[in-house]
């Protein structure tokens, strides 16, 4: 007789195979990971009454390119490379990567996809301006500054395709 769990999973899957259970232990680390910086927080006493919005705008902004270096950048590739395989080129500095098949998959997928990735970078540079702002400021600052240069060399490229003919 198949498991109540057992059943859930093949009715949930239906034909595709899903690593259902990969992603509870993703979900739990993420518990453990948020809990940790909860209680960091609270141990220095420093959670603030409101966020800034400038604050949060930025760290949207630096969790939206730190996501992308962490996932996509050609540089980071040896973080990702236990888990994926190398597909090719994406786009300017990134690359197209798939996860690995087994008890690699679920870290795979984490480290490939950049909104899987945002919860992650969000969560610690929010936590980070409660526990340690200017640093964390600075960090955000950066990473912010990092996606409007991304942002100029794209267009600048764009640009220079039009006035050249694509030469």
């Amino acid at each position: 007789m198949v498991g109540a769990d057992e059943g859930i999973r093949e009715t949930y899957e239906g034909d595709a195979e899903r690593p259902l259970g990969g992603y509870a232990a993703a979900m739990a680390g993420y518990a453990a990971y948020a809990g940790a910086w909860a209680a960091l927080i609270r141990c220095r006493g420093r959670l603030p009454e409101r966020h800034d919005a400038m604050d949060v705008a930025l760290t949207a902004v630096a969790t939206f390119r730190f996501s992308r270096l962490v996932t996509k950048g050609a540089v980071t590739s040896p973080l990702r490379a236990p888990f994926t395989t190398y597909q090719g080129p994406q786009g300017p500095a990134e690359v197209s990567e798939e996860s690995r098949e087994g008890h690699r998959h679920t870290v795979g997928e984490l480290l490939t996809c950049p909104f899987c990735m945002s919860l992650w970078v969000g969560t610690a540079l929010t936590a980070g301006r409660c526990v340690w702002p200017r640093a964390t400021r600075t960090v955000t600052a950066v990473m912010a500054s990092l996606a409007g240069a991304d942002a100029l060399q794209l267009a600048y490229s764009g640009l220079m395709d039009k006035v050249t003919g694509g030469e």
